[in-house]
């Protein structure tokens, strides 16, 4: 529907009753919110003070856990629109929300792929470490972790502008995939080549992560136990994050064919995984399992206490 400034509005569709429970939607929302930020930025800031830290992995972390930060970015947008009589959001809005969720997405598995790199090199190459994963090294795989996913995502987005809409209600709470199904036709051509932009951006980085991390335990399963230990103690996390991360992906994609199947709310409660869960279990699991990290959150905690 266009207004007298022929800009073209969407109606979030994939709300339940939000007339009744907006209140409720907004306080579990906004803790939510809170947490994520207040557990991933503890985490930046830890590595950020701590000079023992300040080694690419713990970097690549923190870079990780700032997309995290970052992908809150369509909390705002949620909790405004529970409050509100009508949830709808320009189309153009609608479109940079969905590139900036999957351009975040994509840096997430480029700096996975970059830190099984990273862990190759120190456990398979330790004498030749300083010379490879030097200051510029970690510079250019941090600007291409965040650039590329960008240009590419910005591909669909932005031909997605100029295509011609059928329907106005996203059965959905924020702009993902949904988008797609606003549009009155996709042809083969961009079906190709959006395949060929998830291939690039989610598939290849996936595959090198698990050659590299299956080099990894060869070499190391060749080596002594400890040797095997701490290639385990840095390695599981990274590939815990891999795993939960790819399984989300793929539920992403699913779960918008699967939206005529369930009930209103349990694809409100599906969709709102995507954004809820994942950005809260990055720090956890590194908070948890990183040794240097779990040490310095033991100290702050103790001296919070002790104030």
């Amino acid at each position: 529907m266009d207004d007298e400034f022929n800009v073209t509005y969407i109606t979030f569709g994939g709300h339940v009753e939000v007339d009744k429970y907006r209140y409720v939607y907004f306080v579990i929302m906004f803790i939510v919110y809170v947490l994520i930020i207040c557990s991933n930025s503890t985490i930046v800031y830890l590595i950020w003070v701590h000079k023992n830290l300040h080694e690419p992995m713990y970097i690549f972390i923190a870079a990780l856990l700032l997309i995290s930060v970052l992908s809150t970015a369509i909390y705002p947008k949620l909790l405004i629109d529970f409050l509100s009589e009508k949830q709808i959001i320009s189309y153009s809005a609608c479109l940079f929300q969905f590139h900036v969720f999957y351009s975040l997405g994509g840096s997430e598995f480029l700096l996975l792929a970059v830190m099984a790199y990273d862990r190759y090199v120190s456990i398979c190459k330790p004498l030749k470490y300083p010379t490879i994963m030097t200051k510029t090294t970690v510079s250019i795989f941090l600007v291409l972790a965040w650039v590329l996913p960008a240009c590419q995502i910005a591909v669909p987005a932005g031909l997605s502008a100029n295509t011609k809409l059928c329907n106005f209600i996203l059965k959905g709470v924020f702009c993902n995939n949904t988008v797609y199904k606003l549009q009155c036709v996709i042809s083969k051509a961009r079906f190709i080549r959006d395949m060929i932009i998830l291939v690039n951006v989610a598939l290849v980085p996936v595959l090198f992560i698990l050659f590299t991390y299956t080099r990894i335990f060869l070499i190391t399963y060749q080596n002594g136990r400890e040797v095997r230990k701490k290639a385990a103690q840095t390695c599981l996390p990274h590939l815990i994050v891999l795993v939960n991360l790819s399984c989300l992906c793929v539920y992403d994609v699913i779960i918008v064919g699967l939206e005529p199947v369930f009930p209103e709310i349990v694809h409100l409660i599906m969709t709102l995984q995507i954004v809820l869960y994942h950005p809260l279990f990055n720090p956890i699991m590194y908070g948890v399992k990183m040794k240097e990290i779990s040490k310095h959150l033991k100290r702050l905690f103790c001296q919070a206490k002790m104030k």
